[in-house]
């Protein structure tokens, strides 16, 4: 397996790395009474960072400790796997498809010990209806049951309904806003969008920002 390029592993006392941890602790406090154990990741559009984001999330988590893993249902353009050096022939689909990897899931250890990820598996013509399932649902469950995080990558917003389907299913979701890129009316159509199906926004990260603007998490 190829060591992942991801700041927290590269460079895990840089202030980028930081950032991360502070990430991670307030998403772990956001809500005392709804704690969130699975979360989604998206942005409003193509090309704002998310699933780098997330896989350096992901690994701040394990590295606190805690049970994780990280699935792929970007079932569109996925790149988890390609970030983590590993191959995609199994993963979220399979499990759709094959009750024998639904009761043993194909999840690939990492580098990052506690840290596992589920590939998206092959591609499908049908992403939408796969994510609104009741087969997922029962795959979430059985995810948790193994994990204290289960952290999911998904389509930008704007993109397909994808994120709006699989984030009615979860704790909460997380938006990615890359700063100079991310256009303002689509962070508020994205956000709308993601209400509209009584998603819980636990905030926005801004990724790509310049140096010298400190901290980039907002709740």
């Amino acid at each position: 397996m190829a060591t992942p390029k991801l700041i927290t592993l590269t460079d895990p006392r840089s202030a980028a790395a930081e950032a991360y941890r502070t990430l991670r602790t307030n998403l772990m406090l956001s809500s005392v009474e709804q704690p969130i154990h699975t979360l989604l990741v998206t942005s409003p559009a193509d090309g704002e960072g998310k699933s780098t984001l997330l896989a350096n999330l992901a690994v701040t988590f394990a590295q606190g400790g805690n049970r994780t893993i990280l699935v792929d249902t970007d079932l569109r353009r996925p790149l988890q796997h390609d970030l983590w050096g590993l191959t995609n022939e199994r993963g979220l689909t399979t499990m759709m498809q094959d009750d024998t990897a639904l009761s043993t899931p194909p999840l690939c250890g990492t580098v990052v010990p506690n840290l596992q990820i589920l590939p998206s598996g092959p591609l499908t013509t049908n992403a939408a209806d796969v994510l609104s399932s009741q087969r997922l649902t029962e795959i979430i469950g059985l995810l948790k049951a193994r994990a204290n995080y289960v952290l999911f990558d998904s389509p930008p917003v704007l993109a397909a309904t994808d994120a709006a389907l699989l984030g009615s299913k979860l704790d909460g979701a997380l938006l990615v806003i890359r700063a100079g890129h991310t256009r303002r009316d689509h962070a508020a159509r994205a956000r709308q969008a993601l209400e509209r199906v009584h998603v819980r926004i636990v905030g926005a990260v801004l990724s790509h920002a310049p140096r010298e603007s400190g901290g980039g998490y907002y709740g």
